[in-house]
Protein backbone atom coordinates (compact mmCIF):
# COMPACT_ATOMS: atom_id res chain seq x y z
CA UNK A 1 0.00 0.00 0.00
CA UNK A 2 1.38 3.40 -0.99
CA UNK A 3 2.35 5.75 1.83
CA UNK A 4 0.65 9.17 2.21
CA UNK A 5 3.94 10.78 1.18
CA UNK A 6 4.03 8.74 -2.03
CA UNK A 7 0.41 9.61 -2.83
CA UNK A 8 1.14 13.30 -2.25
CA UNK A 9 4.10 13.12 -4.63
CA UNK A 10 2.04 11.33 -7.30
CA UNK A 11 -0.77 13.90 -7.01
CA UNK A 12 1.75 16.69 -7.34
CA UNK A 13 3.28 15.17 -10.46
CA UNK A 14 -0.20 14.66 -11.97
CA UNK A 15 -1.18 18.25 -11.25
CA UNK A 16 2.06 19.51 -12.83
CA UNK A 17 1.43 17.37 -15.91
CA UNK A 18 -2.10 18.74 -16.29
CA UNK A 19 -0.87 22.32 -15.95
CA UNK A 20 1.79 21.76 -18.61
CA UNK A 21 -0.62 20.02 -20.99
CA UNK A 22 -1.51 22.10 -24.00
CA UNK A 23 -5.25 22.12 -24.53
CA UNK A 24 -6.53 22.61 -28.06
CA UNK A 25 -9.49 24.87 -28.88
CA UNK A 26 -12.41 23.29 -30.70
CA UNK A 27 -12.36 25.89 -33.48
CA UNK A 28 -9.94 28.68 -34.36
CA UNK A 29 -10.76 31.68 -36.54
CA UNK A 30 -7.49 33.23 -37.69
CA UNK A 31 -7.70 36.75 -39.11
CA UNK A 32 -4.74 38.04 -41.07
CA UNK A 33 -3.64 41.69 -41.21
CA UNK A 34 -5.54 42.33 -44.46
CA UNK A 35 -8.90 41.54 -42.85
CA UNK A 36 -8.13 43.66 -39.79
CA UNK A 37 -6.98 46.51 -42.02
CA UNK A 38 -10.07 46.41 -44.25
CA UNK A 39 -12.46 46.22 -41.32
CA UNK A 40 -10.77 49.08 -39.46
CA UNK A 41 -10.57 51.22 -42.61
CA UNK A 42 -14.30 50.84 -43.14
CA UNK A 43 -15.09 51.64 -39.51
CA UNK A 44 -12.94 54.80 -39.67
CA UNK A 45 -15.01 55.88 -42.67
CA UNK A 46 -18.22 55.10 -40.81
CA UNK A 47 -16.99 57.16 -37.86
CA UNK A 48 -16.21 60.12 -40.19
CA UNK A 49 -12.54 60.18 -39.22
CA UNK A 50 -11.57 62.54 -42.07
CA UNK A 51 -14.33 64.97 -41.05
CA UNK A 52 -12.93 64.97 -37.52
CA UNK A 53 -9.50 65.81 -38.92
CA UNK A 54 -11.02 68.74 -40.82
CA UNK A 55 -12.50 70.00 -37.56
CA UNK A 56 -9.23 70.00 -35.61
CA UNK A 57 -9.05 73.33 -33.71
CA UNK A 58 -5.67 74.35 -35.10
CA UNK A 59 -6.23 78.06 -34.50
CA UNK A 60 -7.01 77.79 -30.82
CA UNK A 61 -4.22 75.21 -30.40
CA UNK A 62 -1.47 77.52 -31.69
CA UNK A 63 -2.92 80.43 -29.72
CA UNK A 64 -2.62 78.33 -26.60
CA UNK A 65 0.90 77.29 -27.55
CA UNK A 66 1.76 80.94 -28.21
CA UNK A 67 0.56 82.17 -24.82
CA UNK A 68 1.55 79.23 -22.62
CA UNK A 69 4.02 77.08 -24.45
CA UNK A 70 6.25 79.53 -26.31
CA UNK A 71 6.47 82.83 -24.39
CA UNK A 72 9.96 83.31 -25.86
CA UNK A 73 8.48 84.08 -29.30
CA UNK A 74 8.46 87.74 -28.51
CA UNK A 75 5.85 90.48 -28.83
CA UNK A 76 6.41 91.07 -32.56
CA UNK A 77 5.75 87.44 -33.48
CA UNK A 78 2.85 87.24 -31.05
CA UNK A 79 1.33 90.25 -32.70
CA UNK A 80 1.76 88.62 -36.12
CA UNK A 81 0.13 85.39 -34.95
CA UNK A 82 -2.78 87.32 -33.54
CA UNK A 83 -3.27 88.78 -37.02
CA UNK A 84 -4.29 85.33 -38.28
CA UNK A 85 -8.03 85.49 -38.95
CA UNK A 86 -8.54 81.74 -39.14
CA UNK A 87 -6.48 78.58 -39.36
CA UNK A 88 -8.04 75.24 -40.16
CA UNK A 89 -7.67 71.97 -42.06
CA UNK A 90 -8.85 72.44 -45.65
CA UNK A 91 -8.59 68.83 -46.78
CA UNK A 92 -7.78 65.54 -45.07
CA UNK A 93 -7.08 62.05 -46.27
CA UNK A 94 -6.24 58.75 -44.56
CA UNK A 95 -4.08 56.71 -46.97
CA UNK A 96 -3.79 52.96 -46.69
CA UNK A 97 -3.50 51.55 -43.17
CA UNK A 98 -0.91 49.00 -42.19
CA UNK A 99 -1.25 46.22 -39.62
CA UNK A 100 2.04 44.59 -38.66
CA UNK A 101 3.46 42.44 -35.88
CA UNK A 102 5.19 44.52 -33.24
CA UNK A 103 8.47 43.76 -31.52
CA UNK A 104 6.34 42.23 -28.79
CA UNK A 105 4.99 38.97 -30.22
CA UNK A 106 1.77 39.47 -28.28
CA UNK A 107 0.82 42.72 -30.05
CA UNK A 108 -0.05 44.08 -33.47
CA UNK A 109 0.91 47.62 -34.41
CA UNK A 110 -1.60 49.63 -36.44
CA UNK A 111 -0.12 52.45 -38.51
CA UNK A 112 -2.57 55.07 -39.75
CA UNK A 113 -1.04 57.71 -42.05
CA UNK A 114 -2.66 61.15 -42.11
CA UNK A 115 -2.33 63.51 -45.05
CA UNK A 116 -3.75 67.01 -44.51
CA UNK A 117 -3.61 70.46 -46.01
CA UNK A 118 -4.28 73.36 -43.66
CA UNK A 119 -4.66 76.98 -44.53
CA UNK A 120 -4.68 80.27 -42.72
CA UNK A 121 -5.84 83.75 -43.64
CA UNK A 122 -4.14 86.96 -42.60
CA UNK A 123 -4.49 90.64 -43.63
CA UNK A 124 -0.84 90.48 -44.68
CA UNK A 125 -1.82 88.65 -47.89
CA UNK A 126 -5.02 88.29 -49.87
CA UNK A 127 -4.62 84.59 -50.67
CA UNK A 128 -4.92 81.63 -48.31
CA UNK A 129 -1.56 80.39 -47.10
CA UNK A 130 -1.51 76.57 -47.42
CA UNK A 131 0.54 74.17 -45.35
CA UNK A 132 0.99 70.45 -46.07
CA UNK A 133 0.97 68.24 -42.96
CA UNK A 134 1.86 64.52 -42.92
CA UNK A 135 2.01 62.36 -39.83
CA UNK A 136 1.40 58.79 -38.76
CA UNK A 137 -0.70 57.53 -35.91
CA UNK A 138 0.44 54.35 -34.22
CA UNK A 139 -1.65 52.17 -31.93
CA UNK A 140 -1.29 48.67 -30.55
CA UNK A 141 -3.77 45.81 -30.54
CA UNK A 142 -3.29 43.55 -27.56
CA UNK A 143 -5.12 41.04 -25.41
CA UNK A 144 -6.63 42.49 -22.24
CA UNK A 145 -7.23 40.13 -19.34
CA UNK A 146 -9.80 41.37 -16.87
CA UNK A 147 -10.65 40.15 -13.37
CA UNK A 148 -14.30 40.09 -14.31
CA UNK A 149 -15.64 39.41 -17.76
CA UNK A 150 -14.06 37.64 -20.71
CA UNK A 151 -10.62 38.29 -22.13
CA UNK A 152 -10.85 40.65 -25.09
CA UNK A 153 -8.83 42.52 -27.69
CA UNK A 154 -8.25 46.22 -27.14
CA UNK A 155 -6.48 49.06 -28.93
CA UNK A 156 -4.08 51.01 -26.71
CA UNK A 157 -1.25 53.58 -26.77
CA UNK A 158 -2.60 55.60 -29.67
CA UNK A 159 -0.37 58.56 -30.56
CA UNK A 160 1.22 60.51 -33.40
CA UNK A 161 4.98 60.70 -32.97
CA UNK A 162 6.90 63.89 -33.63
CA UNK A 163 9.52 61.93 -35.54
CA UNK A 164 7.05 61.02 -38.28
CA UNK A 165 5.65 64.56 -38.62
CA UNK A 166 6.39 66.54 -41.80
CA UNK A 167 5.06 70.08 -42.25
CA UNK A 168 5.89 72.10 -45.35
CA UNK A 169 4.74 75.35 -46.91
CA UNK A 170 3.08 74.66 -50.24
CA UNK A 171 3.85 78.08 -51.73
CA UNK A 172 6.36 80.76 -50.76
CA UNK A 173 5.08 84.32 -50.53
CA UNK A 174 6.53 87.55 -49.15
CA UNK A 175 9.31 87.54 -46.58
CA UNK A 176 6.94 88.65 -43.81
CA UNK A 177 4.31 86.00 -44.65
CA UNK A 178 6.96 83.29 -45.01
CA UNK A 179 8.35 84.22 -41.61
CA UNK A 180 4.87 84.08 -40.11
CA UNK A 181 4.24 80.73 -41.82
CA UNK A 182 7.43 79.30 -40.34
CA UNK A 183 6.31 80.30 -36.87
CA UNK A 184 2.88 78.74 -37.47
CA UNK A 185 4.53 75.53 -38.61
CA UNK A 186 6.87 75.50 -35.61
CA UNK A 187 3.83 75.75 -33.34
CA UNK A 188 2.01 73.01 -35.25
CA UNK A 189 4.89 70.59 -34.60
CA UNK A 190 3.92 70.12 -30.92
CA UNK A 191 0.25 71.08 -31.35
CA UNK A 192 -0.75 68.62 -34.10
CA UNK A 193 0.30 65.38 -32.33
CA UNK A 194 -1.50 66.58 -29.21
CA UNK A 195 -4.67 67.33 -31.19
CA UNK A 196 -4.50 63.96 -32.95
CA UNK A 197 -4.19 62.17 -29.61
CA UNK A 198 -7.09 64.02 -28.00
CA UNK A 199 -9.41 64.36 -31.00
CA UNK A 200 -8.74 61.42 -33.34
CA UNK A 201 -7.37 58.64 -31.12
CA UNK A 202 -10.66 58.21 -29.21
CA UNK A 203 -12.40 57.78 -32.58
CA UNK A 204 -9.82 55.19 -33.68
CA UNK A 205 -10.39 53.29 -30.43
CA UNK A 206 -14.18 53.39 -30.94
CA UNK A 207 -13.73 52.17 -34.51
CA UNK A 208 -11.63 49.20 -33.35
CA UNK A 209 -14.12 48.39 -30.59
CA UNK A 210 -16.82 48.25 -33.26
CA UNK A 211 -14.62 46.01 -35.44
CA UNK A 212 -14.17 43.64 -32.53
CA UNK A 213 -17.88 43.71 -31.69
CA UNK A 214 -18.69 42.88 -35.32
CA UNK A 215 -16.28 39.94 -35.23
CA UNK A 216 -17.93 38.61 -32.08
CA UNK A 217 -21.31 38.86 -33.76
CA UNK A 218 -19.91 37.18 -36.85
CA UNK A 219 -18.70 34.09 -35.01
CA UNK A 220 -21.98 33.79 -33.13
CA UNK A 221 -24.02 33.35 -36.31
CA UNK A 222 -25.14 29.68 -36.15
CA UNK A 223 -24.28 27.22 -38.90
CA UNK A 224 -27.44 25.45 -40.06
CA UNK A 225 -27.32 21.64 -40.06
CA UNK A 226 -31.05 21.24 -40.50
CA UNK A 227 -32.67 20.44 -38.18
CA UNK A 228 -29.61 20.90 -35.94
CA UNK A 229 -27.26 23.85 -35.77
CA UNK A 230 -23.68 24.50 -34.73
CA UNK A 231 -22.93 27.57 -32.65
CA UNK A 232 -19.68 29.12 -31.47
CA UNK A 233 -18.72 30.95 -28.30
CA UNK A 234 -15.57 33.00 -27.77
CA UNK A 235 -13.59 31.93 -24.71
CA UNK A 236 -10.32 33.75 -25.53
CA UNK A 237 -8.57 35.76 -28.26
CA UNK A 238 -4.85 35.59 -28.96
CA UNK A 239 -2.27 37.26 -31.18
CA UNK A 240 0.16 35.02 -33.03
CA UNK A 241 2.68 36.59 -35.40
CA UNK A 242 0.79 38.98 -37.67
CA UNK A 243 -2.64 37.42 -37.07
CA UNK A 244 -5.49 37.61 -34.60
CA UNK A 245 -6.74 34.23 -33.44
CA UNK A 246 -10.18 33.77 -31.93
CA UNK A 247 -10.26 30.50 -29.99
CA UNK A 248 -13.84 29.29 -30.10
CA UNK A 249 -15.90 26.80 -28.17
CA UNK A 250 -18.51 24.94 -30.21
CA UNK A 251 -21.87 23.47 -29.29
CA UNK A 252 -24.24 21.32 -31.27
CA UNK A 253 -27.91 22.10 -30.70
CA UNK A 254 -31.07 20.29 -31.72
CA UNK A 255 -34.22 21.82 -33.23
CA UNK A 256 -35.52 22.64 -29.72
CA UNK A 257 -32.41 24.65 -28.86
CA UNK A 258 -31.06 22.01 -26.47
CA UNK A 259 -27.31 21.53 -26.41
CA UNK A 260 -26.59 17.94 -27.42
CA UNK A 261 -22.80 18.19 -27.54
CA UNK A 262 -20.33 20.71 -26.18
CA UNK A 263 -16.80 21.14 -27.48
CA UNK A 264 -14.32 23.22 -25.51
CA UNK A 265 -10.57 23.21 -24.95
CA UNK A 266 -9.43 19.62 -24.65
CA UNK A 267 -6.45 17.34 -25.04
CA UNK A 268 -7.64 16.41 -28.55
CA UNK A 269 -4.93 17.36 -31.02
CA UNK A 270 -5.31 20.32 -33.37
CA UNK A 271 -2.54 20.94 -35.86
CA UNK A 272 -2.57 24.58 -36.85
CA UNK A 273 -1.69 25.15 -40.51
CA UNK A 274 1.41 27.22 -41.11
CA UNK A 275 0.95 30.97 -41.27
CA UNK A 276 0.52 31.92 -44.89
CA UNK A 277 -0.97 34.73 -46.92
CA UNK A 278 -4.59 33.61 -46.44
CA UNK A 279 -6.65 36.59 -45.23
CA UNK A 280 -8.48 34.30 -42.82
CA UNK A 281 -8.62 30.64 -41.85
CA UNK A 282 -11.35 28.74 -40.03
CA UNK A 283 -9.76 25.67 -38.44
CA UNK A 284 -12.21 23.05 -37.15
CA UNK A 285 -11.02 20.23 -34.92
CA UNK A 286 -11.68 16.66 -36.09
CA UNK A 287 -14.16 15.78 -33.32
CA UNK A 288 -16.26 18.82 -34.23
CA UNK A 289 -16.23 17.78 -37.90
CA UNK A 290 -17.40 14.32 -36.87
CA UNK A 291 -20.22 15.79 -34.79
CA UNK A 292 -21.38 17.86 -37.78
CA UNK A 293 -21.42 14.78 -40.02
CA UNK A 294 -23.27 12.85 -37.31
CA UNK A 295 -25.93 15.56 -37.17
CA UNK A 296 -26.38 15.38 -40.93
CA UNK A 297 -26.37 11.58 -41.06
CA UNK A 298 -28.05 10.10 -37.96
CA UNK A 299 -28.51 6.30 -37.75
CA UNK A 300 -31.20 5.21 -40.17
CA UNK A 301 -32.87 2.09 -41.52
CA UNK A 302 -33.38 1.80 -45.26
CA UNK A 303 -35.92 -0.75 -46.54
CA UNK A 304 -35.80 -1.60 -50.24
CA UNK A 305 -37.96 -3.93 -52.39
CA UNK A 306 -34.87 -5.10 -54.17
CA UNK A 307 -36.50 -6.90 -57.11
CA UNK A 308 -38.57 -3.82 -58.01
CA UNK A 309 -35.99 -1.12 -57.42
CA UNK A 310 -32.74 -2.84 -58.40
CA UNK A 311 -33.63 -6.03 -60.30
CA UNK A 312 -30.09 -6.64 -61.53
CA UNK A 313 -28.79 -6.39 -57.98
CA UNK A 314 -31.53 -8.79 -56.83
CA UNK A 315 -30.39 -11.28 -59.44
CA UNK A 316 -26.75 -10.98 -58.28
CA UNK A 317 -27.81 -11.49 -54.66
CA UNK A 318 -29.75 -14.65 -55.53
CA UNK A 319 -26.74 -16.05 -57.38
CA UNK A 320 -24.47 -15.30 -54.41
CA UNK A 321 -26.86 -16.93 -51.91
CA UNK A 322 -27.17 -19.98 -54.17
CA UNK A 323 -23.48 -20.66 -53.50
CA UNK A 324 -24.36 -20.98 -49.81
CA UNK A 325 -27.77 -22.66 -50.11
CA UNK A 326 -29.86 -23.32 -53.21
CA UNK A 327 -32.90 -23.80 -50.97
CA UNK A 328 -32.45 -20.35 -49.46
CA UNK A 329 -31.96 -18.80 -52.89
CA UNK A 330 -35.22 -20.38 -54.10
CA UNK A 331 -37.10 -18.68 -51.24
CA UNK A 332 -36.32 -15.23 -52.64
CA UNK A 333 -39.52 -13.93 -54.20
CA UNK A 334 -40.39 -10.79 -56.18
CA UNK A 335 -41.21 -8.97 -52.93
CA UNK A 336 -37.87 -9.76 -51.29
CA UNK A 337 -36.76 -7.01 -48.89
CA UNK A 338 -33.31 -5.66 -48.17
CA UNK A 339 -32.85 -3.78 -44.89
CA UNK A 340 -29.75 -1.64 -44.47
CA UNK A 341 -29.28 -0.12 -41.02
CA UNK A 342 -26.47 2.25 -40.05
CA UNK A 343 -25.82 1.25 -36.45
CA UNK A 344 -23.76 4.33 -35.65
CA UNK A 345 -23.07 7.62 -37.36
CA UNK A 346 -20.15 7.66 -39.81
CA UNK A 347 -16.77 8.45 -38.27
CA UNK A 348 -14.24 10.50 -40.20
CA UNK A 349 -10.49 10.05 -39.92
CA UNK A 350 -8.61 13.04 -41.28
CA UNK A 351 -5.09 13.04 -42.63
CA UNK A 352 -3.01 15.54 -44.53
CA UNK A 353 -4.99 16.24 -47.71
CA UNK A 354 -7.46 13.34 -47.45
CA UNK A 355 -10.14 11.77 -45.29
CA UNK A 356 -11.59 8.33 -44.75
CA UNK A 357 -14.98 7.49 -43.30
CA UNK A 358 -15.78 4.29 -41.41
CA UNK A 359 -19.27 2.95 -40.75
CA UNK A 360 -20.84 0.02 -38.89
CA UNK A 361 -23.78 -1.37 -40.85
CA UNK A 362 -26.18 -4.26 -40.46
CA UNK A 363 -27.70 -5.87 -43.53
CA UNK A 364 -30.76 -8.14 -43.41
CA UNK A 365 -32.28 -10.15 -46.27
CA UNK A 366 -35.98 -11.10 -46.09
CA UNK A 367 -37.22 -13.57 -48.75
CA UNK A 368 -40.62 -11.78 -49.05
CA UNK A 369 -42.34 -8.75 -47.65
CA UNK A 370 -44.41 -11.03 -45.39
CA UNK A 371 -41.46 -12.84 -43.83
CA UNK A 372 -40.87 -11.92 -40.20
CA UNK A 373 -37.43 -13.46 -39.90
CA UNK A 374 -34.52 -12.65 -42.21
CA UNK A 375 -32.61 -15.33 -44.02
CA UNK A 376 -29.52 -13.92 -42.34
CA UNK A 377 -28.14 -10.78 -40.74
CA UNK A 378 -24.67 -9.45 -41.51
CA UNK A 379 -22.59 -6.94 -39.57
CA UNK A 380 -20.39 -4.95 -41.93
CA UNK A 381 -17.39 -2.73 -41.18
CA UNK A 382 -17.21 -0.48 -44.22
CA UNK A 383 -14.97 2.35 -45.32
CA UNK A 384 -15.00 4.93 -48.07
CA UNK A 385 -13.27 8.10 -49.15
CA UNK A 386 -14.72 11.37 -47.86
CA UNK A 387 -14.29 14.27 -50.25
CA UNK A 388 -14.60 17.85 -49.00
CA UNK A 389 -15.04 20.65 -51.53
CA UNK A 390 -16.82 23.99 -51.81
CA UNK A 391 -19.50 25.68 -53.91
CA UNK A 392 -19.49 29.40 -53.33
CA UNK A 393 -19.61 29.83 -49.57
CA UNK A 394 -21.04 26.31 -49.08
CA UNK A 395 -18.88 23.53 -47.66
CA UNK A 396 -19.72 20.26 -49.40
CA UNK A 397 -19.06 16.64 -48.44
CA UNK A 398 -19.40 13.55 -50.59
CA UNK A 399 -18.66 9.88 -49.94
CA UNK A 400 -16.85 8.20 -52.83
CA UNK A 401 -16.80 4.45 -53.33
CA UNK A 402 -17.34 2.05 -50.44
CA UNK A 403 -15.82 -1.26 -49.41
CA UNK A 404 -16.90 -4.02 -47.06
CA UNK A 405 -13.69 -4.38 -45.07
CA UNK A 406 -14.96 -6.96 -42.58
CA UNK A 407 -18.18 -8.98 -42.58
CA UNK A 408 -19.57 -10.79 -39.56
CA UNK A 409 -22.45 -13.29 -39.54
CA UNK A 410 -24.67 -12.03 -36.73
CA UNK A 411 -27.45 -14.61 -37.13
CA UNK A 412 -28.60 -17.00 -39.82
CA UNK A 413 -31.74 -18.96 -40.64
CA UNK A 414 -29.99 -20.93 -43.38
CA UNK A 415 -27.15 -22.41 -41.34
CA UNK A 416 -23.62 -21.23 -40.69
CA UNK A 417 -21.53 -19.98 -43.61
CA UNK A 418 -18.50 -17.88 -44.29
CA UNK A 419 -19.83 -14.31 -44.77
CA UNK A 420 -16.83 -13.38 -46.92
CA UNK A 421 -18.60 -15.24 -49.74
CA UNK A 422 -21.01 -12.30 -49.88
CA UNK A 423 -18.32 -9.56 -49.81
CA UNK A 424 -18.73 -8.48 -53.42
CA UNK A 425 -22.54 -8.38 -53.36
CA UNK A 426 -22.65 -6.54 -50.01
CA UNK A 427 -20.29 -3.93 -51.43
CA UNK A 428 -22.60 -3.53 -54.44
CA UNK A 429 -25.63 -3.20 -52.16
CA UNK A 430 -23.98 -0.51 -50.04
CA UNK A 431 -22.82 1.32 -53.15
CA UNK A 432 -26.28 1.20 -54.75
CA UNK A 433 -28.49 1.77 -51.68
CA UNK A 434 -26.60 3.38 -48.79
CA UNK A 435 -24.21 5.71 -50.60
CA UNK A 436 -26.83 7.52 -52.75
CA UNK A 437 -29.02 8.05 -49.69
CA UNK A 438 -26.22 9.54 -47.61
CA UNK A 439 -24.86 11.70 -50.41
CA UNK A 440 -28.39 12.95 -51.05
CA UNK A 441 -28.58 14.18 -47.45
CA UNK A 442 -25.17 15.82 -47.77
CA UNK A 443 -25.98 17.50 -51.09
CA UNK A 444 -27.41 20.68 -49.53
CA UNK A 445 -24.00 21.49 -48.07
CA UNK A 446 -23.00 23.40 -44.95
CA UNK A 447 -23.26 27.20 -45.16
CA UNK A 448 -20.18 29.12 -43.99
CA UNK A 449 -21.69 32.60 -43.84
CA UNK A 450 -18.56 34.23 -42.42
CA UNK A 451 -16.88 33.87 -45.83
CA UNK A 452 -19.10 36.52 -47.42
CA UNK A 453 -19.39 38.45 -44.15
CA UNK A 454 -15.62 38.94 -44.27
CA UNK A 455 -15.88 40.23 -47.84
CA UNK A 456 -15.03 37.16 -49.93
CA UNK A 457 -17.16 35.55 -52.63
CA UNK A 458 -16.22 31.91 -52.23
CA UNK A 459 -14.49 29.50 -49.89
CA UNK A 460 -11.83 26.84 -50.33
CA UNK A 461 -11.06 23.96 -47.98
CA UNK A 462 -8.17 21.70 -47.09
CA UNK A 463 -7.37 19.03 -44.52
CA UNK A 464 -4.62 18.63 -41.97
CA UNK A 465 -4.02 15.47 -39.96
CA UNK A 466 -6.66 16.46 -37.42
CA UNK A 467 -8.60 19.47 -38.71
CA UNK A 468 -10.68 20.90 -41.53
CA UNK A 469 -9.45 24.30 -42.74
CA UNK A 470 -11.65 26.79 -44.59
CA UNK A 471 -10.06 29.78 -46.36
CA UNK A 472 -11.09 32.22 -49.10
CA UNK A 473 -11.06 30.65 -52.55
CA UNK A 474 -8.68 33.21 -54.03
CA UNK A 475 -6.59 35.93 -52.50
Amino acid sequence: MASPRTLTLLCGLLAATLVQATLSPAVVLRLGPEVVKEKLTQELKDHNATAILQQLPLHSAIQEMCTTGFPQLGSLVNTGLKAIIWLKVISANIPQLQVQPSANDQELVVKIPLDMVSGFSTPLVKTIVKIHMETEVQAFIRVETRERGPTRLVLRDCSAHHGGLRITLLRTLSFLVNSLSNKVMSLLVPALPKLVKTQLCPVIKEAFDDVYADLLQLVKVPISLSPHRLEFDLPSPAIKGNAIQLHLEAKLMDSQGTVTKLFNNSAASLTMPTLDSAPFSLIVRQDVVNAVVAALLPPKELIVLLDYVLPELAHQLKSSIKVISEKAADQLGPTQIMKVLTMKTPELFLSQGSAKVAQLITLEVFPTNEARRPLFTLGIESSSEAQFYTKGDQLMLNFNEISSDRIHLMNSGIGLFQPEVLKNITTEILFSILLPNQNGKLRSGIPVSMVKALGFKAAACSLTQDALVVTPASF
